[in-house]
C-alpha cells in the first residue's frame, strides 16, 4: 500500500468516536511486571516506616525479670496509697460527723499535748545550758541527777506523787465492763498527760496489764471490781476532755449501761507503791 494510501486510513482511526489516545491511555502509566506474573512479584518489599517499627518494638511486649519486679513493686505500692486514702477518708468522715463543741475540744487537746512537748524541750534545753554555765558543774550535775532519780521513781511507781489531777469513778451494776474498756481508759489518760496512776489501790506502772478474771478484773495479777476508782494526777483541763472526746471512753462505758463521773482535785495523792525490781541481764551502759 503507498503512502498516499495509509494517510487516509491514520485520519480515520484520529477521527473515530470514544478512542482514547496511546499517551493518554491508562496502560501507559501501568507498572512493567515481569512476563507471566503479578505486580509485585520478584520486586524487593518496601523498607518499613517508623511507625511501622515503632508498633513491632512495643508488641507484643518483652518484658525483662527487672521490669517485672519494678511493675509488682509499683502495684504494691498503689495499692498502700489506696488503702492508706481510703482510712483517712473514714476517719474524715467521723470527724465531719462530730457536732462543732466535740471539734473545738479535740482541737484543744491536740494544742494541750503540743504544749506539753514544747515545755519539755524548754525544760531539757534548760538543764543543758545549766550544765554548760554552772562553776561548779560536777554540783550541778550531782543536782540534776537526784531530780530525775526522783521523778524516774515516780513513773516506775517506787515513790509516792501528789498533785493536781483527777479521779475517774465507774459504777457497773450490770457487770458489762470488761478489762479492755478500762485499759483504754488508761491509755487516754496516759496520752493526755497523765503523769501517776492508781485503779482501786494498784498502782499502774509502763508494764501494767489487764485481764478479765472471773466477773471482774484483774490488774497485774490483783483483782479488783467494781466500782473502779482511779485516781490521776495531771492537768485537769488535759485530763477530763480526754475522756469525754466523740467514741470515746466515757461514750463506750455508757453505751455498756455503766455511769462515769469526773472530778477534778487539785490535790490527787497517788501513794501505792510498787518494790523496785533489779534487772537480771540489763545493766548501764554509762561509763
Amino acid at each position: 500500500m503507498s503512502d498516499h494510501d495509509e494517510q487516509p486510513a491514520n485520519r480515520l482511526r484520529k477521527e473515530l468516536p470514544g478512542e482514547v489516545p496511546a499517551s493518554e491511555s491508562p496502560a501507559a502509566d501501568a507498572p512493567v511486571t515481569p512476563e507471566g506474573g503479578a505486580p509485585g512479584e520478584g520486586q524487593p518489599e518496601p523498607e518499613p516506616t517508623g511507625r511501622t517499627r515503632l508498633l513491632k518494638g512495643l508488641w507484643p511486649p518483652r518484658l525483662t525479670r527487672a521490669q517485672l519486679i519494678v511493675a509488682l513493686l509499683l502495684f504494691g505500692l498503689g495499692f498502700g496509697l489506696a488503702v492508706q486514702v481510703a482510712s483517712n477518708s473514714d476517719s474524715d468522715s467521723a470527724l465531719r460527723g462530730a457536732r462543732q463543741e466535740d471539734l473545738v475540744r479535740i482541737l484543744d487537746e491536740l494544742d494541750d499535748r503540743t504544749q506539753r512537748l514544747e515545755d519539755e524541750k524548754q525544760g531539757l534545753e534548760k538543764q543543758r545550758d545549766e550544765l554548760e554555765n554552772s562553776s561548779d558543774q560536777a554540783e550541778e550535775a550531782r543536782k540534776q541527777t537526784l531530780e530525775k532519780e526522783r521523778q524516774l521513781g515516780i513513773l516506775a511507781g517506787t515513790v509516792a506523787a501528789q498533785g493536781p489531777g483527777i479521779t475517774v469513778t465507774i459504777e457497773d451494776t450490770k457487770g458489762t465492763v470488761e478489762a479492755d474498756m478500762l485499759l483504754d481508759a488508761i491509755q487516754e489518760l496516759r496520752a493526755a498527760g497523765a503523769e501517776a496512776i492508781q485503779v482501786n489501790g494498784v498502782r499502774v506502772v509502763a508494764g501494767t496489764y489487764l485481764a478479765d478474771s472471773d466477773k471482774s478484773v484483774s490488774v497485774d495479777g490483783n483483782k479488783i471490781k467494781a466500782p473502779y476508782r482511779f485516781q490521776v494526777i495531771g492537768e485537769p483541763q488535759d485530763l477530763e476532755p480526754a475522756l469525754n472526746i466523740p467514741g470515746g471512753v466515757v461514750q463506750t462505758l455508757e453505751k455498756e449501761q455503766a455511769t462515769v463521773t469526773v472530778e477534778r482535785s487539785s490535790k490527787i495523792v497517788v501513794d501505792a507503791l510498787r518494790a523496785a525490781k533489779r534487772p537480771d541481764y540489763a545493766r548501764s551502759s554509762s561509763q
